[in-house]
């Protein structure tokens, strides 16, 4: 067995994100930092100065103190960037062989790949609370609102029109029109009118009158969210929420990036290359797992929606094992 150098995980942690710099980009490199940090409050926690002394039962307690915390499907990207250190560290005689194989993570349950992106309920109020302080009635205000109280699919949200909206019951209605090119997903079924609220559906209306571009589609229509050219694609509508969902939009960045620098912002960047950035369809997921945090029935969910009870389960359902059982409780006798 080769003789190790001592090696203490913050050197450790540094000399493998030097390593790794030249071979990834930007902001792969930062995730691997933000999933290592972890790794070093675990081992601060523990009294691990030295990464030599790192054994399988150590990792064994490293995995079961982050598992806590974490969905499952998080829980294996960051324990795969923690396979790499090790076996780095090997390399460099930091810990022994074959450590790196002893990061054992627990087997997914199923869906949870589909489940564990999506916008958390604190975010969402976040930014809809600064979009209603500093830009009232905009388009990126009636796109969240839409999204966020609704959680209708972007599909749908792009197929509105403004006479789609209807005042005197404070609601949308949602119609299938395949043959002008705003099918919804599930067709017919999926046409339903959706109740806003006064306060939410007078966001809309001024948008609608006052911000909204005075333009029609290529069919005559007059869509409810337009660019200066007329209706929005969906990719164009993708890469709003990206934007709009990038914490440094409304707060601080969490990643410590630099406006300037980051590759994720600008008339250049990509929105989607910021970790905190989300989709759509991960705000409408965030809407569903909310609204079962509020005890809201299922069935309810699955009307407004237009999710079926298995799907909604199987994919939307975001909630931890402890917001579920929160909810029993309240329903208990």
């Amino acid at each position: 067995m080769t003789d190790l150098e001592p090696l203490s995980p913050e050197e450790g942690v540094t000399r493998f994100l030097r390593h790794r710099e030249p071979s990834v980009r930007a902001s792969t490199l930062q995730n691997s930092r933000t999933r290592l940090n972890h790794f070093l409050d675990w081992c601060e926690e523990v009294g691990i100065e030295n990464l030599n002394d790192l054994s399988g039962r150590d990792l064994a307690d490293f995995v079961a103190w982050r598992r806590g915390d974490i969905a499952p499907i998080t829980l294996q990207k960051q324990l795969s960037t923690v396979r790499a250190a090790l076996g780095f560290w090997a390399d460099i005689e930091g810990v022994e062989d074959g450590l790196r194989e002893r990061v054992h993570a627990p087997e997914l349950p199923d869906g949870a790949e589909s489940r564990d992106i999506h916008l958390s309920a604190d975010r969402a109020e976040s930014i809809l609370d600064y979009l209603d302080r500093y830009q009232y009635a905009s388009r990126e205000h009636v796109i969240m609102a839409l999204l966020w109280r609704t959680g209708m699919r972007r599909g749908a949200l792009r197929a509105l029109d403004v006479g789609d909206l209807h005042a005197d019951d404070h609601a949308v209605e949602l119609v299938h029109r395949p043959e002008t090119d705003t099918a919804l997903k599930n067709g017919t079924k999926g046409e339903r009118w959706v109740y806003l609220g006064p306060e939410w559906f007078e966001v809309v209306d001024e948008y609608a009158a006052t911000n909204r571009h005075d333009v029609v589609d290529d069919h005559g229509r007059r869509p409810l969210i337009t660019s200066k050219y007329g209706r929005p694609t969906g990719d164009t509508i993708y890469k709003w929420v990206g934007k709009l969902t990038r914490p440094c939009e409304y707060g601080d960045c969490p990643h410590d990036r630099e406006r300037a620098t980051c590759d994720a912002v600008g008339s250049d960047g990509y929105p989607s290359r910021c970790p905190s950035s989300r989709s759509p369809h991960a705000v409408r997921r965030g809407h569903i797992t909310a609204y079962l945090n509020r005890e809201v029935s299922p069935e309810t969910i699955s009307e407004r929606s237009d999710v079926s009870l298995d799907i909604l389960y199987q994919h939307y359902d975001a909630r931890t094992p402890r917001e579920k059982m929160n909810v029993r409780i309240q329903n208990l006798p």
